[in-house]
């Protein structure tokens, strides 16, 4: 959503922090908030004017007509604010049909004033600009400013002067105050637009001969505009509606929405409700409210919000969970119901959002059956059978009744099943699966192309449609009546890999003969070609860093797909009209601010450009061009034929329901011709009209069908066109969002643009003033599939259309990845792994999520071992892991690996490369001996020999005992590390053993030389093995193995690297030089004739 309202406090707080004008702006700063936790005693200190002037208290939480509603105290000293708030606060209240609790007050100046001086001034944004309102008597008897005041329209991107502002807003105002006025009111336009801000109201604005007076103000800003605004903003709040309450569980959605790329929202309507709702997409959330609304459930509907954009399945396992957190909380006499339905998805993979839900399920179990918790499932998209089959398994398994449902159920048909209005069907018949429409079974592997380029339902004309009418000069141009053709190219902005394979997957089983993109643009790779599959074939599409070369090398390409974010989507969108040749752009991104996009349409009006969206997923024009994931993958452009083009065009607003319309229009028609949506924004770059105008002037377009929303008045347009002729075919609509006059409070439905801000914009007016004008309109979402049937049917009858024979398309293979998704194939896997794993929302060591990890302190011992042993080990022997790493992190610069690694340093070598030098020198010689020494004492051990007949046998076979020696350390000299660790080791283990075998060789090797001692790599080789074999976590079979594949090594080269690496580090620190062996260190020994 995008305008959101703002308190009084936050909106003042701006205003006198921003506002720049020479009008002398009095009481900057003045208030006070004051709340159930305010200290009386500590606000005055704070706000020491409260002790001294004449004050004014009102309650701050959105509430319009406070004045009229006695709602504000006026005139009173600091006592009289007191008793006044202590009479309001906390009790409920009504304002117009919402019901509410007082609990935020603003305590301000009173500002004494005659009549005269009181003034109204409202701005407020539109499509073609920004309306300035003014009326020269403000205050609570303001009356109907929209008949009465005087207004004045700043086009886009233009400025309002003082002149204006005198000449066209003051005329009833007195000479004396028409300067601070004017002067006011344009500092007041430009802080409204330099802030985002949508809509603007001060009543009363009062001018005294001190200056200008802001008393009661309210407004709304862009909240897309975040990322622009957010050093002058700050962190702002944004309350609910009066009459519903805040809830934690509304910011905690808010929150994983701002951080997620998918959509994610939810309002919290009547927590005791016994119908919750978990919709998928923007427009079929509002599709579903509205039913349930109409079967009477207005009451008993807990919740409105929407998951949509593909969200991740620990994001939907986030959502779900607290939706069936929140409805397990009081039980109701009659059982609750869970209906999770959605329209066909575009692109979202339908079987991994339900993994999500799944697991919320099952972790919920016990609660969803002690409330007698009923579940509907209906959804389609890509995947949707196997999540279908999940969510259905996951019913029968835990017990909870379950009933699912795919695109062969009407959309709405749950909502009837789960109200009692309509018979659950025992086994509803399923659609084909998706393989069923890839893998071909017939043995045409082609279809003429000629057979399928014109319409479905009459042989194609010469000309498709009617061209675009010149203009006279000095108009702009006019815009194309056809946006698609079989030819047309089209270049996209972004590396969307998958989409750009789904419009040449489309192009291929429409029969095209070249791909419909020529190009892509990604400005942040150099030029580079990109593989994809044409058919059987691979082919390169060209990638270019910079969009005026793909424009300049591929002059065919008129159409650009932008899927730049919300952040750069309008400065790619104006640097893709700099080019003529550019005749239509589709904008994908959702949240882009609305001051850019009406800047964005104007500009593509002068240049007679089509914009579709912003917040859209397209178009489509079966048999010719599909705008990116428009339509879904290929199962869906087989089952809803949009291969091939029908006799109904469609425009909508969503994305989603765009894509159902499709399944509907195929069901009951001969199919879509044309279908656009224009996208859920307040103001899209293309409007209703204007595509059905498109439609009227087609001549293969025999019907129309509309699916318009709450919101904005562009469905009278289409009233107006019926009434005048214009529109002459028939026209099928319906407006969502009927469910919003029920509502107490206000609701902003999943689209940026469906919020009624007057009667005549709700979706009940628009649809009562569509029927009352001639376009055919259901009485419901449910009955739309059955009109438009009713209107084809008659249009068959009377000869209008008549359908065509149905010729197979060709067969496009499937991709490899999805074939694997849908568990067609299998294939052995490349690698394997069995002790991380980073796919999900946490990585995993293991089994244990990264999480409890942290959670229970395991330290770098404890990761070690669920890393290389894939056990939890016990704390001491995490703890012996650490000493061993301690121990063995460096001994010197002497030693051969830091020697190797200084010098390596010293030659100006990187980091890794110094370390791996030093590394390379670990072997038996050096640091090494840890494995070696575990495998010779284990093996003497375990064989029954006793320490005098292994040292013997060592010696007789001329092999080293690995572990026993010592350059420098002797038993007069003894090793400090090994003594740290025997005595832990001594005192922690449970046994022993191999480590006591040792120590008795070594009383036999020192007595034959004091520095055969047991040294720290003999050390920990031994006590190592005594770990594993005695810590309880192995079997004796898999600690040797440990041993055998080299495990124990890996603690030394572990260690020793912190060393290393802090060898490099001194070293470089230290800014040493080459370094050069000198010469009196090196014995030169040459043969004696080379001598002479």
């Amino acid at each position: 959503m995008s305008a959101k309202a703002i308190s009084e406090q936050t909106g003042k707080d701006l205003l006198y922090k921003h506002i720049c004008t020479s009008a002398a702006v009095q009481n900057r700063f003045s208030y006070a908030r004051v709340t159930t936790a305010t200290d009386w005693d500590r606000l005055t200190q704070e706000h020491p004017w409260l002790l001294t002037e004449r004050l004014v208290v009102k309650p701050d939480q959105l509430i319009k007509r406070r004045g009229k509603l006695g709602l504000v105290g006026i005139n009173l000293d600091l006592q009289g604010v007191k008793e006044w708030v202590k009479s309001h606060l906390m009790k409920e209240t009504t304002v117009g049909k919402a019901k509410g609790v007082l609990k935020n007050f603003l305590i301000e100046p009173f500002v004494p004033h005659t009549q005269e001086e009181e003034f109204y001034v409202c701005i407020y944004a539109t499509r073609e600009g920004d309306h300035v309102l003014f009326h020269h008597e403000g205050g609570v008897e303001v009356g109907d400013v929209d008949a009465n005041a005087q207004r004045l329209m700043v086009a886009v991107d233009e400025k309002l002067s003082e002149e204006q502002v005198r000449d066209q807003l003051l005329t009833h105002v007195p000479e004396n105050k028409k300067g601070a006025l004017s002067r006011f009111i344009v500092g007041l336009f430009n802080f409204y637009e330099d802030l985002y801000f949508t809509y603007l109201e001060i009543n009363p604005l009062v001018v005294t001969h001190k200056g200008v007076y802001v008393l009661d103000m309210a407004a709304k800003i862009d909240a897309t505009a975040d990322y622009i605004c957010k050093a002058k903003w700050g962190d702002i709040e944004f309350p609910p509606p009066f009459g519903r309450e805040a809830y934690p569980e509304e910011a905690y959605i808010a929150d994983l929405d701002a951080k997620s790329g998918a959509s994610l929202k939810l309002t919290l309507l009547n927590p005791t409700g016994r119908i919750w709702t978990m919709v998928a997409g923007g427009g079929a959330s509002v599709v579903y409210s509205d039913t349930i609304c109409d079967l009477g459930g207005v009451d008993e509907l807990a919740n409105y919000g929407e998951y949509s954009g593909a969200p991740s399945e620990q994001q939907t396992y986030d959502y779900a969970k607290t939706i069936l957190s929140l409805m397990t909380r009081e039980k109701h006499p009659e059982g609750k119901v869970l209906i999770i339905g959605g329209s066909i998805a575009n692109f979202t993979n339908v079987a991994a959002t339900f993994k999500g839900i799944v697991r919320a399920i099952k972790d919920y179990q016990g609660p969803l059956k002690e409330h007698e918790v009923t579940i509907f499932v209906r959804r389609g998209g890509p995947n949707y059978q196997e999540g279908l089959r999940v969510m259905g398994e996951v019913g029968k398994t835990t017990g909870i009744p379950i009933h699912v449902f795919g695109t062969e159920t009407h959309m709405t048909a749950i909502v009837g099943m789960a109200m009692g209005h309509r018979p659950i069907p025992n086994q509803p018949p399923m659609d084909a699966h998706t393989a069923n429409f890839l893998l071909n079974a017939s043995n045409s592997a082609m279809t003429p192309a000629a057979t399928r380029t014109a319409s479905f339902s009459e042989p194609r004309t010469p000309n498709d449609a009617i061209p675009a009418k010149k203009c006279k000069a000095g108009l702009p141009a006019a815009k194309a009546t056809t946006l698609f053709r079989k030819n047309t190219k089209a270049i996209v902005w972004g590396m969307q890999t998958r989409a750009v394979q789904g419009m040449m997957d489309f192009d291929y089983v429409c029969s095209r003969e070249e791909p419909s993109v020529a190009a892509m643009v990604y400005p942040f790779t150099g030029d580079h070609k990109q593989k994809f599959y044409w058919g059987h074939k691979e082919i390169l599409v060209p990638v270019y860093k910079n969009m005026a070369d793909a424009m300049k090398r591929h002059p065919e390409v008129d159409v650009l797909i932008s899927f730049a974010s919300l952040r750069s989507a309008f400065d790619s969108t104006v640097e893709g009209m700099q080019h003529p040749q550019i005749h239509t752009i589709a904008i994908i991104a959702e949240g882009i601010p609305e001051a850019q996009t009406r800047k964005l349409i104007k500009m593509a009006d002068e240049k007679a450009v089509t914009i579709i969206g912003p917040a859209t997923v397209g178009g489509i024009k079966p048999g010719c061009f599909k705008i990116g994931n428009t339509g879904g993958m290929l199962d869906n452009i087989l089952a809803s034929k949009l291969y091939r083009p029908g006799s109904v065009a469609y425009v909508s607003r969503s994305g989603g329901m765009s894509n159902e319309l499709n399944n509907i229009i195929s069901r009951t028609t001969d199919g879509v011709y044309e279908g656009v949506a224009i996208g859920g924004d307040r103001y899209p770059g293309s409007t209703f009209m204007e595509h059905v105008l498109r439609y009227q002037d087609t001549p293969g377009i025999k019907m129309i069908v509309m699916l318009g929303e709450i919101g904005g008045t562009e469905e009278y347009k289409i009233c107006q066109g019926i009434r005048e002729g214009r529109i002459t075919k028939p026209v099928v609509c319906w407006c969502i969002g009927t469910c919003a006059t029920m509502f107490a409070s206000e609701v902003q439905f999943g689209h940026a643009g469906a919020c009624a801000n007057q009667a005549s914009e709700t979706a009940v007016a628009k649809n009562q003033a569509l029927r009352d004008a001639g376009a055919y309109v259901p009485k419901s979402f449910d009955e739309l599939g059955n009109v438009i049937k009713t209107v084809y049917d008659e249009l068959v009858a009377n000869g209008t259309i008549i359908p065509a024979q149905e010729v197979p398309p060709p067969t496009v293979p499937m991709d490899y990845s999805w074939a694997r998704e849908l568990g067609l194939i299998r294939k052995p896997a490349s690698f394997m792994t069995s002790i991380c794993d980073e796919r999900g929302q946490e990585l995993i060591y293991a089994g244990m999520p990264i999480t409890e990890v942290f959670k229970e302190e395991m330290g770098l011992g404890g990761v070690l071992g669920l890393l290389w042993f894939q056990r939890r080990l016990p704390h001491y022997a995490c703890k012996f892991i650490e000493m061993c790493l301690m121990v063995t992190a460096d001994h010197g610069p002497a030693v051969s690996g830091a020697h190797n690694t200084i010098v390596c340093t010293r030659a100006g070598k990187d980091l890794i490369s110094c370390l791996t030098s030093g590394l390379l020198t670990i072997g038996d010689r050096f640091g090494g001996a840890l494995d070696a020494a575990a495998k010779q004492f284990s093996k003497a051990f375990d064989s029954g020999m006793l320490p005098m007949e292994f040292v013997n046998k060592m010696k007789k076979d001329g092999k080293l005992i690995m572990g026993i020696g010592h350059r420098v350390k002797s038993i007069n000299n003894p090793d400090v590390r090994v003594q740290i660790l025997k005595d832990f080791v001594k005192q922690s283990f449970p046994s022993t053993q191999l480590l006591d075998y040792a120590l008795d060789v070594e009383k036999i090797t020192t007595s034959k030389k004091p520095n055969l001692i047991l040294n720290v790599d003999g050390f920990i080789g031994v006590a190592f093995v005594d770990l594993l074999r005695t810590c309880g976590g192995f079997t004796r079979d898999e600690a040797d193995e440990f041993v055998e594949i080299g495990a124990l090594n890996g603690i030394f080269v572990l260690g020793r690297s912190m060393g290393f690496i802090g060898h490099y580090l001194d070293q470089k620190r230290l800014k040493q030089g080459l370094y050069r062996h000198p010469w009196d260190d090196i014995s030169y020994v040459l043969p004696e004739h080379m001598s002479m």
